[in-house]
């Protein structure tokens, strides 16, 4: 029998899934853009899974983005997941609303 052990984040880091959607994409005009087509420094949308203790303003569930590039890549149970400090994240999408942009995913 295989024992499990749970994952907790420490300090100020999370743990983030990219979201599937970074695929393909459309442009404006309707054109699509393949995900192996290289674009300048392109940021990422992904998954909270887990914060650390000295996290402030990131909640599990919660959709950040960042820069895919900059952070450590660990795998469990097959699933490849990003391991990130929080000022390393550059906008929250939440239902929590009261410092928001008006704008919306």
């Amino acid at each position: 029998m295989e024992h499990k052990l749970e994952i907790q984040m420490l300090q100020d880091r999370l743990l983030v899934r990219l979201s599937t959607e970074d695929g393909e994409r459309r442009s404006t005009g309707g054109i699509v853009i393949p995900a192996t087509a290289q674009m300048a420094r392109r940021l990422a949308w992904g998954d909270v899974q887990g914060v650390g203790t000295s996290v402030r303003n990131i909640q599990v569930g919660d959709r950040v983005l960042f820069n895919a590039e900059d952070q450590h890549e660990v795998e469990v149970h097959g699933q490849t997941y990003l391991v990130m400090r929080e000022r390393d994240v550059h906008a929250i999408a939440s239902e929590r609303t009261e410092h928001g942009t008006g704008l919306y995913l």
